[in-house]
């Protein structure tokens, strides 16, 4: 069991955030953090696949072309 657990202020650390953000996904359980008696760890993993779900990709910009015609 390899696994590294970090603490909320590190994962706000990793997602940019503050401490407020990863504590709401927390209390609103959705990512799955582990009780160490009154603190709260969450896994590695599962901060890497909360991003990679949560991740836009770009899509290719189209020409600049309006939608609309030039009027005859």
């Amino acid at each position: 069991m390899n696994e590294r657990y970090l603490s909320v202020d590190q994962v706000a650390e990793i997602l940019g955030t503050t401490v407020r953000f990863p504590r709401r996904l927390v209390a609103e359980r959705r990512i799955p953090y582990v009780k160490v008696g009154t603190h709260v760890r969450i896994a590695e993993s599962v901060v890497r696949e909360y991003i990679a779900a949560n991740t836009v990709d770009a899509v290719r910009a189209k020409s600049r072309r309006s939608r609309y015609r030039r009027a005859a």
